[in-house]
């Protein structure tokens, strides 16, 4: 899969930049015509958590754009200086208002063309008391009964629910690993 190229200027002179391949590498990178800093292009970790009270899952509605209106877990961008596991924390404070206490790792969830990885771990809800930040419309509890299928914003959302309705019919919850395509 191919990435657009976005770096057109050097982040350490301000110079233009190229996209060539280093003698020491396999593959185009962009490189100052100036200064002859490397930049490398890597995928953005988007970190979240599929927070749980008894037998319903907390889901977020959308404020913002991409696809403003529709479903989600509590997630987003992981921040310089966090582990994944504090930057799910923080967007389940930030999105959803939600006391949790955080479990395992449950989804990781490659998603190539936009070059990303979303993580999702399990949580339990502390409580029931939500405060919703700006980035979010409302925060509700669902069964999965009740869950609005049709509209989920993103896949890894439905692919992360998917997995913990199939595991706890099964009885036991594991780790999941895939490709969002």
């Amino acid at each position: 899969m191919f990435l657009p190229r976005s770096i057109k200027h050097c982040r350490a002179c301000g110079g233009d930049a190229r996209y060539q391949t280093p003698a020491d590498d396999n593959r185009d990178r962009a490189t100052c015509t100036v200064c002859a800093t490397i930049h490398y292009e890597n995928p953005v970790n988007v970190v979240g958590t599929l927070p749980v009270w008894e037998d319903r899952v907390l889901l977020c509605r959308r404020n913002i754009e991409p696809r403003r209106g529709l479903w989600t877990l509590p997630a987003g961008f992981m921040e310089l200086g966090e582990s994944t596991a504090e930057g799910a924390v923080r967007e389940t404070v930030e999105e959803a208002g939600a006391n949790i206490e955080l479990q395992e790792l449950f989804t990781l969830l490659n998603v190539v063309r936009v070059g990303q990885v979303h993580l999702f771990y399990r949580a339990r809800l502390l409580d029931t008391e939500f405060a919703p930040g700006p980035e979010t419309i409302e925060a509700g509890l669902f069964a999965e009964a009740d869950i609005p299928w049709e509209e989920i914003a993103f896949r890894t959302t439905k692919k992360t629910l998917e997995h913990f309705f199939a595991d706890r019919r099964a009885g036991h919850f594991g780790t999941h690993v895939g490709d969002i395509v």
